[in-house]
Parts: C-alpha cells; sequence; structure tokens
C-alpha cells in the first residue's frame, strides 16, 4: 500500500483546501441562472448531464418561462422538446413542470430556504437541495457528486463507503464557513486536472502531492 505524504486525513484536507484556494481564489458557479428558481431548474437538469450542456439550454427554457407562475402553465411536452438534449427529458420535464406548480401553490412562487421543503419537490434530492441552499441562499452545506465523491476517496479524505458518508466525512475534515466555497473549488479542480479519464489517482498535483509513493490506480467506489 502506497504511503501518503501525510499522515491523517485532517492532514491531507489542510493541504487540499489550502492548494485549492491558491489555485481558485474566485469561485464562480458553474451553472448560468438569475435567481434560486432559475437555479433550481437548471440543477434539476444537470443530474447526468454536464452543466455546458445544460448552460446550453436553459437560455430557450427561460426566455420560455423564467418564473414558477409561468412555468407552470407551460405543458410538459413543451419542457421536454427544449430539455431533451440534457437527456432523461421526459423525467425531468415533468418534475420541472410539476415543483413549479408547487411552489406557485404552496410557497407564493418562491423557491423555499429549507432543505426540507426543497427536498419534498419532485425531482430535487438532498444533493440538488444543497447546491441550491449553498449557492442560492447562503447556507453552509457540500453537496456531493459521484466526481466529488471519488476525489475525496483518491485524496484519502474518505473511504467511500456511501456518497452519504463522503459528505458526512468532508464536513468534520474542512471548517463549516468554508463548505460553500469549497464545494466549488473541488469541482473546478477535477474538472481541469483530476478528471474520471484524466487521473486514476496518480496523475494530477494534489493526487501525487498527497501520495506520492503511489504507483497503483485507486479502485474508488462509485
Amino acid at each position: 500500500m502506497s504511503r501518503p505524504l501525510l499522515s491523517g486525513r485532517a492532514a491531507r484536507a489542510a493541504l487540499v483546501a489550502a492548494r485549492l484556494a491558491e489555485l481558485y481564489p474566485e469561485t464562480p458557479i458553474p451553472l448560468d441562472h438569475v435567481d434560486a428558481y432559475t437555479l433550481l431548474v437548471a440543477v434539476v437538469l444537470s443530474a447526468q448531464c454536464t452543466d455546458v450542456r445544460v448552460n446550453r439550454v436553459t437560455p430557450a427554457l427561460f426566455a420560455l418561462a423564467r418564473t414558477p407562475e409561468a412555468m407552470a402553465k407551460v405543458s410538459v411536452s413543451d419542457i421536454d422538446r427544449i430539455v431533451r438534449p440534457c437527456g432523461l427529458a421526459p423525467r425531468k420535464a415533468t418534475a420541472i413542470a410539476e415543483l413549479s406548480r408547487i411552489l406557485v401553490e404552496k410557497h407564493g412562487g418562491k423557491v423555499p430556504a429549507s432543505f426540507e421543503a426543497l427536498e419534498a419537490l419532485p425531482g430535487v434530492g438532498h444533493k440538488t437541495a444543497s447546491v441550491v441552499m449553498s449557492q442560492a441562499f447562503g447556507v453552509p452545506a457540500f453537496p456531493v457528486d459521484t466526481h466529488i465523491h471519488r476525489l475525496a476517496q483518491r485524496w484519502g479524505l474518505t473511504d467511500g463507503r456511501s456518497v452519504e458518508q463522503t459528505e458526512a466525512d468532508l464536513k468534520t475534515l474542512f471548517p463549516e464557513g468554508t463548505w460553500n466555497q469549497l464545494h466549488l473549488r473541488i469541482i473546478h479542480y477535477g474538472r481541469e486536472h483530476c478528471t474520471a479519464r484524466g487521473c486514476d489517482g496518480t496523475v494530477c498535483e494534489l493526487c501525487r502531492a498527497l501520495y506520492p509513493n503511489r504507483r497503483k490506480p485507486v479502485c474508488t467506489r462509485k
């Protein structure tokens, strides 16, 4: 087994946080949006789809309807037609139509700023709710998608038993006040340097810094 340069998760976490802060002092949100509602819709569309593709689709969708009230009046088939490039279009179109209707009927046309209310909406799971809470409302959260789950394993920050466990481990390792920005920094670094195909735990700067003696690829738990 390879030896880490730094023993202990806390030490590795400190190195990761420091280097990512140097690389990404600014942390723009990857999904284009203008408010909490357009962010929510964009995040729903991003499931199993790249942010780049979502950003190509949402201008046409939001030109059709940019508020819950307007979207609730659009047919699922019209939404489906626009969001089809994002994949899983029937499911996503139905979710967008339904969550818009619920926002109007139960929340006064506003996106609720609570995990419980968000996760009760169609198409909104814990990860989506975490993104909206952190990026729209500034509430500390640590959204963990499959990529962050894999990176945390490569960097020795979690054992990867589940996405839920990875989220809990990351929240324990990093101060709460850093979660929102750090989540975005990990996303930016992962896309640029530690991709699924470009790094197997032995290639990128952070993987090599944390585990200089690692010779075999890391088999992550998905």
